[in-house]
């Protein structure tokens, strides 16, 4: 989400207001907020669902149509959404055995 300037600040009201109530949404296993290195108005939220219903139920519910609606009004440009499928994740190699 890229958000005018004067606007990064609002923004991050709003989800700071919001976070708590998305997390303890049925179903959201978890919720980041990133920043784009060296580009302090764009920002990316990450968060996993349950299951794609839990994330429709979201999706239809009025703390979604709230949130979004104060969000919306402060872009820069057009948001880009996408809903991933995880296909593997690799775990930290355990260390080796000497000795």
């Amino acid at each position: 989400m890229h958000f005018r300037p004067e606007e990064r600040e609002a923004f991050l009201d709003i989800f700071n207001a919001s976070k708590h109530l998305i997390r303890q949404f049925d179903g959201c296993r978890h919720l980041s907020l990133y920043n784009e290195a060296g580009l302090p108005d764009v920002f990316f939220t990450y968060s996993v669902w349950q299951s794609a219903a839990h994330l429709d139920a979201y999706r239809n519910s009025k703390l979604f149509e709230d949130t979004w609606r104060e969000t919306k009004a402060l872009f820069a440009a057009r948001p880009q959404a996408w809903s991933l499928q995880e296909l593997e994740t690799v775990a930290a190699a355990e260390a080796p055995v000497t000795g």
